[in-house]
């Protein structure tokens, strides 16, 4: 299979083949089931490599134990024993084969762990605890040092889960799923809040395995597809149509997500404030793309709730904020969202982004920049202005700025033309 770096992918076939040496890529030289199956092989046994590589994390797995009710514990916390000792002995294999272990403050408070392979010697990983807080006891089996080092993070600031934390990372699922039904209102189960609302947003598992140890069942399979090289993106008829200047065949993907990634300023949530025409023709200023474009949902409908909703989105102080307030409004009060949302939230976010692009010179610097290359909109929950988790989302943000930046270097190859024809 071929390197997953960029720089380094290909050297080696190369350099093989130059001394007279047959070298077979598997699924580009040879195809057929058969091949198929070594090269997911492959990826397989080169998949924590592959994945650090393509993604600049590491390859984390997410391990838990739960009842058949989907309970962790029982309300009063207690957990020992919800799996059977096969399956636990399933888990020591596991830690031996991982460079660290993570578990979180209320794992140590509750469970006071050793996290330690038990496979009578060998690899052990280090352990790592996750404590936003501090609160942890003074007395607890991590803090013991004579087998493998424990090192204590504390994270300040945004509160993430730590389910979301790993889900955003990427992870394998190992669920062991006991034949025990616990119940509990108030009884934890393995996945906290993710912040979706509609089941087109669950996240699925392929390549999923079932395996009966003793009397549980371990379920295993990927959250993500096997990371691809070459992530999907629109076709190249597709792209072209959208943008000429994107040559098939040679083109570079820049993707862009959070405000503060080195094309962050791409993003409907960069503070840039914008100016606007309202209702009356009058401009008014936005704190975001993002304000501007949540605030829109409700313009227009004869409520008094939706003009309050559209002053308290105007006001917010984040676009994090304004997008929080429009999505909420929308899924708890419908009614007061305008009838033909569906069909002018994109004319509504190009208009914005177009404004955005026209009055920030530097901007509009930046994005002409990217000419040739395609635009990747990298949300792994936004499956319509996003690209996706693995490429499946439509990616209108990404579209609506190759299409603006073909529009506006069209308006600068005419204006050079002007500039010639009047000398």
């Amino acid at each position: 299979m071929r390197h997953p770096l960029q720089h380094l992918r290909g050297n080696a076939i190369r350099a093989l083949r130059s001394q007279g040496l047959q070298v077979d890529v598997l699924g580009e030289d040879m195809q057929s089931k058969l091949v198929e199956e070594a090269r997911k092989a492959c990826l397989l046994v080169n998949l924590p490599f592959v994945h650090r590589a393509a993604s600049r994390v590491p390859f984390s797995v997410l391990k838990y134990a739960m009842t058949l009710d989907g309970k962790i514990a029982a309300s009063s916390g207690h957990a020992a024993w919800i799996s059977s000792k096969l399956s636990r002995n399933r888990v020591f294999e596991l830690r031996g084969r991982s460079d660290a272990i993570i578990v979180g403050g209320n794992t140590v408070r509750r469970d006071n762990p050793r996290l330690t392979a038990r496979h009578g010697g060998g690899h052990m990983p280090i352990r790592i605890v996750l404590s936003q807080s501090l609160d942890l006891p003074e007395e607890a089996n991590l803090w013991d040092l004579s087998d493998v080092s424990t090192v204590v993070v504390t994270q300040r600031g945004a509160r993430r889960s730590f389910q979301r934390y790993l889900a955003s990372k990427g992870v394998e699922v190992f669920a062991f799923v006991a034949p025990k039904i616990i119940g509990g209102k108030n009884a934890p189960s393995p996945v906290g809040e993710l912040g979706m609302v509609e089941m087109s947003q669950a996240l699925d598992l392929i390549d999923v395995c079932f395996e009966q140890i003793g009397p549980d069942m371990l379920i295993s399979g990927f959250l993500q597809p096997i990371p691809d090289l070459t992530p999907t993106i629109p076709s190249e008829d597709e792209t072209f149509a959208i943008d000429p200047t994107v040559a098939p065949f040679e083109t570079s993907i820049i993707f862009f997500y959070k405000t503060w990634d080195l094309y962050g300023a791409f993003s409907n949530f960069s503070p840039h404030p914008i100016q606007m025409p309202d209702e009356d023709g009058n401009y008014v200023t936005w704190f975001s793309v993002e304000h501007y474009y949540q605030a829109n949902k409700f313009i227009g409908v004869s409520n008094p709730l939706a003009q309050d909703c559209i002053d308290k989105i105007k006001s917010a102080k984040s676009p994090e904020e304004a997008a929080r307030m429009g999505r909420l409004t929308q899924r708890r009060q419908p009614h007061l969202v305008r009838s033909d949302w569906e069909s002018v939230k994109i004319d509504v976010m190009y208009r914005a982004l177009k404004c955005k692009f026209s009055i920030y010179p530097h901007l509009n610097s930046m994005l002409l920049s990217t000419a040739g290359s395609v635009l990747v909109e990298a949300s792994p929950h936004d499956l319509f202005w996003g690209g996706g988790r693995d490429g499946e989302g439509l990616n209108y943000l990404g579209r609506l700025l190759m299409k603006l930046r073909s529009e506006f270097l069209g308006e600068s190859s005419a204006a050079s033309e002007n500039t010639c024809i009047a000398l």
